[in-house]
């Protein structure tokens, strides 16, 4: 080969199957003029040297072996050797079994020809677990979103703040020359700090989006090393002016390096977290600084700590509560300030930022609601019986009193929740941190599995005090249990079933046992069963069983429903005065449908009524048919129904016969654009768009609340004029009842729903309904826009607060001071908590259209508002017309929340503008009107009924 376009140095160090696996990821490239320069240490193993000559010898001219002086005795110094031994235009290093994509190279050459970068970067994957699946960083999705060229490393943060350039990049050797880029020798994790340096030192750099190497190990055991590197390449960042980019580099490796090492010390043995924590404290003796400290969150501010003061004790509990979000691993410390500190050894309070937890909120929760880590102390079989001793973390607040007597169960029950069995503890002794207890468990005599089914049983602890009861898992610490601790076993099958209980820790770090076979009769059963389980005509067997679950799922699966429905289900006679109710898909009893069902119920009309639900009947009246959504009953039901309503679509998929009259009431005026007027409808095929078409052409009614309506949302839908009614929504006569019933006799009382959801007659009531930020596909739990333990630290005293998701999301809330937040994502009906509420704070959602019929002030929070409306569309401009003040940040929002009554009075005029041009047929009798058109014909029918 002449001048090689590429080099790719790889070094020895991880045995002969890694460097058969990393050359030949090389010699496999699509760029053929690449080569392997395969770098060995003068002592390397037998193997290895073995291995590389095989390699040498097979791929004459693309295959290179360099051995080391003795000099080089680190991985930097081989890495070093390679570099100068390196003849081709590029140079890339591979770390120890690193593979590249088979057309890395490529990619990675061309980027440099046209752009003329001295360094381009891809992404990479690395081996997660236990090594068996490989993941890519997170947060190399925003780094590599799109192929570009940066004319220095700062204009990529991520390649300053991350650990971005440990692989998967490479240097023309030009530049390699002239900048003198080298490995540091001296450091064991050196490849951290060469990126940094080579892309500090190149200028040009260019990004290219394509996987480039793929695993790669991460070694957690290094912490000196892994601590050098990252401060080295903290000094780099300084050199270079980049002091703001410096502080979130330390706030990146406190979340990305050492959290996640705290994360794994409940898997090592003793001696490794002694020697990581002494380590640790070496290298982090300045600790983490403390600006960058503070803005951590709690768990992971007193992790970094713990690391930091080299408590392995402490950071195994640290670990726990990490694990385990919810879980109290330390007794907490509540101050005369109020602020609540994890323990530390020394005088009180030592370090009260480092270790406050106030943010947590377990303050809040009562003896009965913690999760309590219960440490698992002693396990020793004896004599048949099992000993066990643990300790059970309580914080001071929520202790049981003095004069309360405590007891306390231990329950084994079986991996599927089938049986159980409890034992007695015989001793609970209070100490200042917690409840020691101990107790012998005769296993042996009472834990009778059956012995073919049941053989894996989990423990926990119960401890009750005054009718109050805690549950907690046993945490163990691998090494507890030893591979001796084993105690006889009594399966009612018999010794042949299993003879033998054998203690382990599962990879959740709790107690568990398993039924195993030790004597010779049991073992030589387990192999027979096996062998008849596993043998041709058993296999045989399971695969048509397999085959006949896969019909049995095919039968059962959408596809085939529909099918049948649109074959078969529609030739039924239709069965006159049915009804087919459904809201947002099944999710709730409310909307508008509801508002229709309770009209035809209060005037008596003789229609047979059917609700349909997606996943629970919890919440709808307990009177109603019901019937789940895609069930046989439910397409039954929509076949024989002479009218459909609801909010938001039936299936696409099913089809309305002639005799049906599908009534559509929707479910919100219009911000962003909806149907045809989106981007990704245009961009559909002419077959997808015909669908959504053929949907939309079920509707013969079609509800409008407003001209804006019309030329919205049924121009998007493309629907005629005569299919449109123009009564406003029948959920929102409710809104203009209550504020009819403001304005002449106030707004106490209030209602019942404010009981129950335990709101004091002092508060004012604000709720907060952001609009759905996911795409399609499952029910996702999301983090809220609006941080809810902040506004109740600052307004807690004089709001509360109701959360209300969107119900495709799920919100996850911190623990908050009672009274002060509630989450109301599953009351059903929002008209409710619309009324109740006294403010509205929402982003752009369709909620702000109902609710300015209150006229009560809204506060649009939206920081996203003008990336949205650019990627979705919108109708018009949100500012301009905005009911409120809308506001980008959290303190401009608290700012408004203070001076909420003069808001409110200075907002009037543009509510009632904004409820006039998007409200104006809302006039209070929707749901009458909508029944007297839709169902005209059965109310002449309970007319006659009624004179007779």
């Amino acid at each position: 080969m002449s001048t090689p376009d590429f080099s790719c140095v790889v070094t020895g160090g991880g045995g002969a199957a890694a460097l058969r696996a990393s050359v030949g990821s090389v010699t496999g490239q699509s760029l053929r003029a690449t080569e392997a320069l395969v770098v060995l240490a003068g002592d390397c193993g037998p193997d290895t040297r073995a291995a590389a000559e095989e390699l040498a010898v097979g791929h004459p001219g693309r295959v290179r072996l360099v051995v080391a002086d003795g000099a080089a005795a680190t991985t930097g110094a081989l890495r070093n050797t390679g570099l100068d031994a390196a003849t081709g235009r590029h140079v890339l290093v591979l770390g120890e079994g690193e593979r590249l994509q088979p057309h890395a190279c490529r990619n990675l050459w061309e980027a440099a020809e046209r752009t003329g970068a001295d360094l381009v970067a891809g992404r990479w994957s690395r081996l997660t677990g236990e090594g068996t699946k490989e993941r890519e960083p997170s947060w190399q999705h925003q780094l590599f979103a799109r192929s570009r060229t940066v004319t220095r490393f700062g204009d990529a943060p991520e390649l300053a703040v991350r650990d971005a350039l440990v692989t998967g990049f490479c240097v023309r050797r030009e530049a390699v020359e002239r900048h003198g880029l080298r490995y540091a020798e001296d450091l064991t994790r050196s490849e951290i700090l060469f990126g940094p340096l080579a892309a500090a030192a190149v200028g040009r750099i260019a990004l290219v989006r394509r996987l480039t190497v793929t695993g790669r190990v991460e070694s957690g055991q290094d912490v000196a090393g892994l601590i050098q590197a990252h401060r080295g390449v903290c000094g780099t960042l300084v050199a270079q002016g980049l002091h703001e980019l410096r502080e979130q580099r330390e706030r990146a490796f406190a979340l990305d390096r050492l959290v996640p090492l705290v994360r794994t010390f409940p898997r090592l043995p003793s001696d490794d977290r002694d020697r990581i924590a002494a380590a640790a404290a070496r290298g982090l003796a300045d600790s983490v600084p403390g600006p960058v400290r503070e803005t951590l969150p709690p768990l992971e501010r007193v992790a970094v700590h713990l690391l930091a003061q080299g408590d392995a004790e402490g950071l195994l509990a640290a670990a726990y509560a990490l694990n385990r979000p919810g879980a109290v691993a330390a007794p907490l410390v509540t101050g005369d300030d109020g602020r609540v500190h994890w323990p530390a050894p020394g005088p009180p309070h030592a370090e009260p930022v480092a270790l406050d937890v106030t943010g947590l909120g377990h303050q809040y929760r009562p003896f009965g609601e913690l999760r309590l880590m219960n440490r698992l102390t002693r396990c020793t079989p004896e004599n048949g019986r099992l000993l066990l001793e643990g300790h059970l973390v309580l914080p001071a607040h929520a202790a049981p009193g003095p004069g309360l007597p405590l007891t306390a169960e231990l329950e084994f029950r079986v991996r599927d929740g089938s049986r159980a069995f409890r034992f007695p503890v015989a001793e609970l002794h209070r100490e200042a941190t917690g409840i020691r207890w101990r107790t012998h468990a005769d296993l042996t005599r009472v834990l009778r599995p059956l012995g073919a089914r049941d053989t894996l049983w989990d423990a926990r602890l119960f401890v009750e005090a005054d009718g109050t009861r805690c549950v907690s898992d046993l945490y163990a610490a691998h090494g507890l249990i030893g591979a001796t601790d084993r105690f006889t076993a009594r399966p009612r099958l018999g010794r042949l079933a299993g003879d033998t209980w054998e203690p382990y820790v599962t990879l959740k770090d709790h107690l568990a046992l398993r039924l195993v076979p030790r004597n010779r009769p049991a073992r030589a059963l387990r192999r027979l069963v096996h062998y008849a389980t596993h043998f041709r005509p058993a296999r045989k067997a399971q695969l048509l069983s397999k085959a006949l679950r896969k019909r049995r799922d095919r039968w059962r699966s959408r596809a085939f429903k529909a099918s049948v429905y649109n074959t078969w289900l529609c030739r039924l006679p239709v069965r006159r005065g049915s009804v087919v109710f459904e809201s947002h898909m099944g999710k709730c009893y409310g909307d508008s449908p509801r508002a229709i069902h309770e009209e035809v119920r209060g005037q008596g009309l003789r229609l047979h009524c059917v609700w349909s639900y997606e996943t629970s009947p919890k919440g709808f009246p307990a009177d109603a048919r019901l019937v789940r959504r895609w069930s046989w009953r439910y397409l039954w039901a929509l076949a024989r129904a002479e009218y459909w309503v609801d909010n938001q679509g039936f299936p696409q998929n099913l089809r309305k016969r002639p005799g049906t009259t599908y009534l559509q009431t929707w479910h919100g005026s219009a911000y962003k654009r909806m149907g045809f007027d989106e981007t990704r409808v245009r961009m559909q095929n002419a077959p997808q768009r015909h669908r959504l078409q053929e949907a939309v052409h079920r509707f013969d009614h079609f509800l409008v609340r407003s001209e804006h309506d019309v030329r919205t949302l049924a121009r998007a839908y493309r629907l005629p004029p005569e299919r449109l009614l123009a009564t406003g929504y029948p959920r929102n006569d409710a809104l203009l009842a209550a504020r009819a019933r403001d304005e002449a006799e106030g707004r106490l009382p209030r209602s019942a729903l404010a009981d129950r959801l335990g709101i004091p007659d002092h508060k004012k009531v604000v709720l907060y309904a952001p609009t759905f930020r996911g795409g399609p596909g499952k029910r996702k739990r999301r983090r809220l826009p609006l941080d809810v333990a902040r506004f109740a630290e600052r307004f807690g005293d004089q709001y509360t607060l109701l959360v209300r998701a969107h119900y495709l999301e799920a919100a996850r809330l911190p623990v908050c001071p009672p009274g002060t937040v509630v989450d109301v994502s599953a009351h059903h009906d929002v008209t409710e908590l619309l009324t109740l509420a006294d403010a509205l704070i929402t982003d752009y959602s369709s909620i702000m259209f109902d609710y300015v019929l209150l006229d009560r002030p809204v506060v649009l929070f939206a920081p996203d508002l003008d990336a949205y409306a650019a990627a979705r569309g919108s109708y018009f401009d949100l500012r301009e017309k905005a009911p409120g003040p809308v506001v980008e940040t959290e303190d401009e929002l608290f700012a408004v929340m203070g001076r909420l009554k003069a808001t409110g009075t200075a907002s009037e005029e543009a509510r009632a503008a904004f409820a006039e041009e998007f409200g104006s047929y809302d006039k209070g009798d929707a749901a009458r009107t909508v029944v007297g058109t839709v169902f005209a014909r059965h109310l002449s029918r309970t007319s006659r009924g009624a004179g007779r």
